[in-house]
């Protein structure tokens, strides 16, 4: 679970978004579901969040706004 996480440290400090062992698999599933994949399936998933991240200002506003949506904690 959540292997692409180290490559996403400046998404999420971009988002306002601290990962903390309570939101961990929350946001993970949460990617997962951005990214269209499957949940559990991390190769698949960072494939497809290295693409979104083509645009990353839209990839950061659309975690922010899941994560709000979710009731996940940002600091902003």
């Amino acid at each position: 679970m959540t292997c692409y996480f180290r490559h996403l440290d400046a998404v999420f400090r971009r988002a306002g978004l601290q990962i903390d062992i309570d939101n961990r698999k929350r946001v993970d599933m949460i990617i997962h579901e951005m990214a269209g994949v499957k949940y559990k399936d991390c190769t698949q998933t960072w494939a497809a969040v290295k693409v979104l991240l083509q645009d990353e200002d839209a990839f950061v506003e659309r975690l922010r706004a899941e994560c709000q949506a979710h009731n996940i904690y940002l600091d902003y």
